[in-house]
């Protein structure tokens, strides 16, 4: 019986977009699903009833919640093109380096781009300090996984394209080639990578996204 394969996603969302990288990486077919997360659909609510949120994979009809989980889960089902690295320190490692940028970098940056005017310095030297920490450990290396896309890079996708979309949206400027030249040739490297670049988001989509956000905030 061939294998049942679907995702549950949004397409403005960097974590959706995370696990379709790496199921496109690993060859994968599959079936997506968008959903509003303004009106949150049964099949979601379902398939995660803790978090009610995406990414979503349904993998024979088994929901895994999650995108790091479902990463994990994608490269230890499907062998081929191993997206972390086999030595079980670097294997470790990359662990370290995605959970930090989920607890660590995300946060803050999205806090540095939506904070009250008053608090934007603070936040904006916090998220600085995340990112210099990144640009640290990237060193000269053209990806975090090496030569190739990995884990890390992957993970990395919010830095690597959504944190410029989301600060055109709403003039604030975080990664400059001025402060981080490492991570912005990275990033470079990021979005102009073939499986990274066919899917990802329109740039001028997701900056109109944002703008809309702002406008009805405001």
């Amino acid at each position: 019986m061939a294998e049942e394969v679907k995702l549950i996603g949004m397409w403005v969302s960097s974590f959706s977009r995370r696990v379709e990288i790496a199921l496109k990486l690993k060859g994968v077919q599959y079936e997506y699903i968008e959903v509003d997360l303004t009106n949150k659909s049964p099949l979601l609510l379902k398939s995660n009833p803790v978090h009610k949120k995406v990414p979503v994979l349904l993998h024979n009809g088994k929901p895994i919640a999650e995108s790091l989980v479902i990463l994990e889960y994608i490269d230890e089902t499907w062998k081929d093109n191993p997206i972390l690295p086999q030595h079980p320190y670097d294997r470790a490692m990359a662990r370290f380096w995605a959970k930090y940028i989920d607890e660590k970098c995300v946060p803050a940056l999205w806090n540095a781009c939506w904070c009250e005017e008053k608090e934007r310095e603070k936040a904006v030297e916090e998220a600085c300090v995340c990112l210099k920490t990144l640009e640290n450990e990237l060193k000269d290396k053209k990806f975090f996984g090496g030569e190739s896309v990995g884990f890390v890079d992957i993970v990395a996708n919010f830095i690597g394209f959504w944190v410029g979309a989301i600060g055109e949206a709403i003039g604030v400027e975080l990664l400059t080639r001025d402060k981080f030249p490492i991570l912005c040739k990275w990033s470079d490297e990021h979005v102009g990578c073939r499986v990274i670049k066919e899917n990802l988001p329109s740039k001028d989509k997701v900056v109109a996204f944002y703008r809309t956000r702002v406008e009805s905030a405001s």
